[in-house]
């Protein structure tokens, strides 16, 4: 009887074992379910953050700054490029170096944004016809003014380009001020002010060289 009495109560305990190890079980499942859907629904609100900030909390002003200071900034890395061949002194071409080396990291950046935000990046349009065609643009030059700039050289050239280019920055500093006012979106109206900070500081260099100040 005894030995009978341990058998059953061995049996008991083992199915209690059990029992408890399948409520474990279930539980753990359980929670482990929950903790996949916990995930999923933070993985599913960090895309969604990250889509927005992709995106970005941006407005009309922002969309029209970054399409018409690409074209602005192409047209004066042109010039800057001419600049580099043509120009007789180091100093308009140390100049020339400085404003490629800014504007197109700007242009990139600004395209991206376009993208993001589901716009068209402006078309590139070289010669006079694509310059006539921006032109309507503060301090931006005609296809008549390029085509001068294309022909002189020395000291002429020297002249020409800092007085072209000082109004081209007075342009884009304008343009910058605008989105600074009526922009939205915080990484435009960080690089407007960026803007307006070096140009205004290129156009104070560049009116110096000129012996205007």
């Amino acid at each position: 009887m005894t030995a009978q009495r341990a058998l059953v109560r061995r049996t008991a305990l083992s199915v209690t074992a059990g029992a408890a190890a399948l409520v474990l079980a279930a539980c753990g499942s359980d929670s482990g379910s929950g903790g996949h859907d916990m995930g999923s629904m933070e993985s599913d609100s960090s895309s969604t953050a990250t889509a927005s900030a992709k995106a970005g909390d941006h407005n009309d002003a922002d969309v029209d700054f970054s399409k018409e200071m690409i074209q602005h900034h192409r047209q004066a890395v042109d010039m800057a490029e001419l600049a580099a061949d043509r120009a007789s002194s180091q100093e308009v071409k140390d100049l020339a170096t400085k404003v490629k080396g800014a504007q197109d990291p700007e242009i990139k950046t600004m395209s991206g944004w376009l993208t993001s935000w589901g716009e068209d990046v402006p078309q590139e349009m070289s010669g006079a016809m694509g310059h006539d065609m921006s032109s309507a643009m503060p301090g931006m030059m005609s296809g008549k003014d390029m085509d001068k700039l294309e022909k002189a050289s020395g000291a002429e050239f020297d002249t020409m380009f800092l007085t072209m280019m000082v109004e081209h920055h007075e342009g884009a500093v304008e343009m910058a001020e605008t989105e600074k006012a009526d922009g939205k979106y915080g990484p435009a109206m960080k690089l407007a002010d960026a803007v307006v900070t070096a140009q205004t500081a290129e156009i104070k260099q560049m009116n110096k060289m000129l012996g205007k100040s």
